[in-house]
């Protein structure tokens, strides 16, 4: 940890040589392997393979190397040649492997074998597709169907997601959450809300047409690092970039092309943000209306010489609720709004001016915004912002959630969703000759609910590390061994796989970037970007196990076992060749994707539309419609002496709950992950010394002790009142009714804590 104003940091710019350190000091010599450069090379262009990590565009005009640091990672995670292998699991009991760390358990390696758990021994035990198929079958036929849960992390392909939700269907739920539901699903709800459309409005090359970025809770260089390319360029040519996060993160400071041989060797950086400003968790309500009112008042100015800030053409046309907005926006108080926020009028103000100058704007945000007891006021506001001037349904304008797991916006599209009203259900009734459950499913707040409560008897996840990365992680755990049978379909070994049920199968698929042979031959899948649009992906390499079966494979093993034939559903078929199941999302979903084996390998892909970039609007209104905040504070925390607002993190060297090492670079954080961030004026206020080790205890006033140990103090810049930790490691401290009212997204943003020397 290097030393500056007494707090951790980084002193170099995003990007640069620090990233291929980065890479290499994870991967070592496996990353220069001829197996490793082929795969890197073909990653996320025409005909190679979609990135596993995050969902950011597969540009038709692509770089040299179209992947960043953290796609490198993960793409050299997958490719590792060590192997977990039934001889480590007879050496290893369950009980023992939950006491290593979660880079621990990943650094075994890929999966090559399935497995069932073996009470008796407290060992996985290697078993035979055949036998774990009957066995899950079996057990699932014996079951309620309402109490099984079919959870989806994200990363699957839209084939897959396709047959998991038409599985979940026929055998008779819709408890279908997925990893949505804990960072997006905000965006789902609010956005719909407010515009009628679930999903951002922004297409990758409305990047080029802007002349202002405005920048909400979004970490581009840890979270989507391909995105600092169109930002330098953005910078280059002078797009004003505004941008709003508790933490100073360096991808929104400063960059260094890696792929650019006179900025490497130079040193060169590129300033991002025109303005940084560090609002204070919970905050951003209060800013956006800060924003709006200053719009307004320039909007009266500009009255006063015949002229108008708003375009009143678009807010009488395409608008409503505008009046009721307005006067909240006018009766509150700059005093108010600068007590929540924590920032100074003038810097509100000056960042406002940047909007009523600007003529094409894009509001770019990430979980910051939408992680919070409010975060659908927050995405509602930010919508506001941007209608206030028709910066919705042109081109360089729009509002652009982020989106972080790689097809986690995709399997939506194709029916993984717990809302029967977002699925159409009349047209999978016609197709496959069933009726579908009509009854709202259970979402991943819902489902631990009826975990806690006895109602969830199984659970299935494809993918993901379910158990680390949900809130109130102590009583699921202990809850979680009543369950009868847990499944988890999984590359590698994580904690989730370690607290099973009564009845427990692992089951090893194979990767994204492997070359899935079914009987037609090598297989292709796809996934949807952040910008909804479609892309094909084939891999090519050696599955790490002659033993793996793909993803579809397995959902297709599982429904036979346990559904009855359906002549209509011809799953070997599917499994044999992956087009069918495009032909039949083409059928289900026509608008969106039809003629999509023809269209599947579009550079760039083919976009899917939005209607709320034609400006059509899906609403109750049938307009877009303006939303009045309840109140200026996202965090739902009030202030009290001694309580703080816990922000949950994740580091340079991490995908969500996957941990490549312990070095989060950006930050200046070296070798530990057991850090408790806060700035040095409290540091002094409260008496704590760096390094001292504290415990934090969650201050939600439910009278439920929940205490994270060891943490070590580290003086970092972040805002007063505000603590900084890493996610998952901070997932005990929330509790499990603090997410946001419309969407029950948890709110890992702001987390109610106090600090115990």
């Amino acid at each position: 940890m290097t030393e500056r104003n007494d707090t951790v940091h980084y002193d170099g710019p995003s990007g640069g040589w620090g990233s291929l350190r980065g890479i290499t000091r994870v991967f070592g010599a496996e990353w220069t392997t001829p197996a490793a450069t082929e795969t890197l090379a073909s990653q996320n262009k025409p005909e190679g393979f979609m990135c596993v990590s995050c969902a950011w565009a597969k540009p038709a005009n692509y770089h040299a190397f179209e992947f960043c640091e953290n796609g490198a990672k993960a793409t050299l995670w997958e490719l590792t040649t060590r192997r977990c292998t039934p001889e480590f699991f007879a050496k290893h009991t369950l009980t023992e492997l939950r006491t290593w760390s979660d880079y621990d358990l990943e650094q075994e390696g890929r999966l090559t074998h399935p497995m069932r758990h073996d009470k008796d021994s407290d060992r996985y035990v290697p078993c035979s597709w055949e036998e774990a198929f009957a066995g899950i079958g079996a057990e699932l036929k014996a079951l309620d169907p309402k109490s099984v849960i079919f959870y989806a992390s994200g990363r699957a392909s839209l084939e897959t997601s396709y047959m998991y939700a038409l599985f979940a269907r026929l055998y008779g739920n819709n408890n279908l959450p997925d990893s949505s539901n804990m960072c997006h699903e905000t965006t789902s709800v609010a956005l719909k809300k407010s515009i009628g459309a679930s999903v951002g409005t922004v297409v990758f090359d409305d990047l080029a047409k802007c002349d202002a970025m405005f920048f909400f809770g979004q970490n581009t260089g840890s979270n989507s690092p391909r995105f600092l390319h169109p930002l330098q360029e953005a910078a280059k040519r002078g797009v004003k970039i505004i941008t709003f996060n508790p933490v100073r993160e360096k991808g929104l400071e400063s960059f260094t092309n890696p792929q650019s041989p006179v900025e490497m060797l130079t040193g060169d950086e590129t300033r991002i943000s025109t303005q940084y400003h560090q609002v204070r968790p919970g905050g951003d309500i209060a800013v956006l209306l800060g924003l709006c009112k200053h719009v307004f008042a320039a909007d009266d100015a500009a009255k006063a010489q015949g002229r108008r800030v708003l375009d009143t053409a678009f807010l009488e046309q395409h608008t409503s609720g505008l009046a009721e907005f307005e006067a909240r926006v006018r009766a509150t108080a700059w005093d108010d709004i600068e007590k929540e926020s924590g920032l100074p009028r003038a810097d509100i103000e000056a960042a406002a001016q940047v909007y009523v100058e600007a003529e094409r704007v894009i509001g770019v945000y990430g979980m910051g915004l939408t992680q919070h007891v409010h975060g659908s006021d927050n995405v509602a506001m930010f919508v506001n912002l941007l209608l206030l001037k028709g910066n919705i349904g042109r081109e360089g304008t729009g509002i652009s959630p982020v989106r972080g797991h790689s097809n986690v916006q995709g399997q939506r599209t194709v029916g993984i969703s717990e809302k029967p009203e977002l699925v159409p259900l009349d047209k999978l009734a016609e197709q496959f000759g069933f009726e579908p459950p009509r009854d709202k499913g259970m979402n991943t707040v819902e489902a631990c609910e009826g975990v806690l409560d006895g109602r969830v008897k199984s659970f299935i996840g494809l993918g993901g590390n379910f158990i680390r990365a949900i809130p109130e992680t102590e009583r699921l755990e202990a809850a979680w061994r009543d369950l009868r049978l847990t499944v988890q379909v999984a590359t590698k070994l994580n904690r989730s796989h370690l607290v099973n049920g009564q009845v427990a199968y692992l089951l090893p698929c194979l990767g994204r970037t492997e070359d899935d042979v079914q009987a037609t031959g090598s297989q292709a899948v796809s996934m949807e970007d952040t910008f909804s649009c479609i892309h094909g992906s084939q891999g090519r390499r050696t599955p790490a196990s002659e033993h793996l079966l793909s993803e579809p494979a397995i959902v297709a093993g599982l429904a036979k076992a346990t559904l009855p034939p359906n002549p209509k559903v011809e799953w070997d078929r599917w499994v044999g060749d992956y087009a069918l199941v495009r032909d039949l999302i083409a059928e289900t979903y026509s608008d969106e994707f039809h003629d999509f084996n023809e269209r599947m390998w579009t550079p760039g892909g083919f976009y899917r539309g939005n209607s709320a970039r034609d400006r059509v609007w899906k609403t109750e209104s049938g307009k877009a419609d303006f939303t009045v905040p309840e109140g200026l504070n996202a965090s739902g925390i009030e202030d009290d002496e001694g309580r703080y607002r816990l922000i949950t993190m994740r580091s340079n060297d991490q995908f969500n709950t996957t941990i490549y090492g312990y070095s989060d670079r950006l930050r200046g954080i070296e070798g530990r992950r057991d850090v408790l961030l806060i700035n040095p004026g409290e540091m002094r206020r409260r008496g704590f010394r760096e390094g001292q080790t504290v415990s934090l205890v969650t201050d939600a006033g439910d009278n439920v002790h929940r205490e994270v140990r060891g943490l070590k103090v580290t003086p970092f810049d972040l805002p007063d009142g505000c603590l900084g930790g890493y996610y998952p490691e901070m997932n005990p401290l929330v509790p499990l009714q603090h997410h946001d009212g419309a969407s029950k997204t948890p709110a890992y943003k702001a987390v109610p804590v106090r600090i115990v020397a």
